[in-house]
């Protein structure tokens, strides 16, 4: 949708399937550069540990509490599983994401964790379950990064589509939580799903003339030229997937456009574009051009 709209604005061919690839392909890529980040700036909160006990044991008076200071959380099991993952630190370095790391912040949130009774209770206890590690880092994730306002500016500041990728990686994350030896950071975005995305993309803007052309007619008093750029685009995407994408299911393709109409359009658009592209199904299954296979037909 993003790329289109910018397409469109900037009145630029896509002239192939690889231009398509190469511009999909850089979307995803900052995609996953964000989901790598958020799993080592958490990794750098839990190990902050140690350097708060190195910088606090190397002042010229220390107090006894300065000289023993609990790094347990730097040791959590999948905070160390992250910094001993081959894969996961080579994605680091690949995508250079170490660089934009915030320390003042990594420190700050540090500070704000361990005034905290959870953090109190995870230290003290004398073994932790597998559950408990991961628990204290989807705590750290959730409460002190992804609700703190100034992480999600600092996030902003440095990943162009963070605000709309956020959601997704809230999913994503929570994933790794679920299970985090099941996580194939190698194929954080498979090949399929980069295929799919590409081939949506080129074919969304090669037939896109044609798919205006089933969508005007059903306008009744709008104006084409006044419907939202967006809600144009949406409905030629999803008219795309009707066409010619035999294995997604009609209606998981307007309910998902539904959905992103209503976070990227206007409040009236999810309602706008369920009528428009009802419409034009019927229309295009009374002419038998709907053709799914069997496990995607509704």
């Amino acid at each position: 949708m993003q790329i289109l709209y910018a397409l469109e604005s900037a009145d630029t061919q896509l002239v192939s399937k690889e231009a398509a690839r190469r511009l999909t392909d850089q979307q995803l890529d900052q995609s996953e550069a964000i989901y790598i980040y958020l799993l080592y700036f958490l990794g750098e909160v839990a190990h902050y540990a140690k350097t708060d006990a190195q910088i606090r044991a190397s002042k010229l008076l220390p107090t006894p509490e300065d000289l023993h200071v609990n790094t347990k959380i730097a040791d959590n099991k999948w905070v160390k599983y992250l910094r001993e993952h081959p894969v996961f630190q080579q994605k680091i370095k690949r995508t250079h994401v170490d660089a934009l790391i915030d320390t003042d912040l990594v420190k700050k949130i540090y500070h704000q964790l361990i005034e905290l009774d959870v953090y109190r209770f995870y230290i003290i206890a004398a073994e932790r379950e597998e559950s408990e590690e991961k628990e204290i880092l989807a705590y750290i994730f959730h409460e002190l990064m992804m609700k703190n306002e100034e992480f999600d500016q600092h996030m902003e500041d440095v990943f162009t589509h963070w605000p709309d990728d956020r959601d997704m990686m809230s999913v994503l994350i929570n994933n790794f939580f679920q299970k985090p030896t099941g996580i194939d950071f190698s194929l954080i975005i498979p090949e399929e799903k980069r295929e799919y995305a590409a081939e949506l993309l080129f074919t969304a803007y090669e037939k896109r003339a044609y798919c205006k052309d089933l969508i005007t007619p059903r306008l009744e008093h709008w104006d084409p030229e006044r419907i939202a750029a967006i809600d144009m685009i949406l409905m030629i995407m999803a008219i795309c997937e009707f066409l010619y994408f035999p294995t997604i299911p009609t209606k998981v393709t307007i309910n998902e456009y539904i959905d992103i109409a209503k976070a990227y359009s206007t409040p009236q658009s999810g309602q706008f574009i369920n009528g428009i592209l009802d419409n034009v199904l019927k229309d295009l299954e009374a002419r038998e051009k709907i053709q799914k296979t069997d496990q995607a037909r509704n």
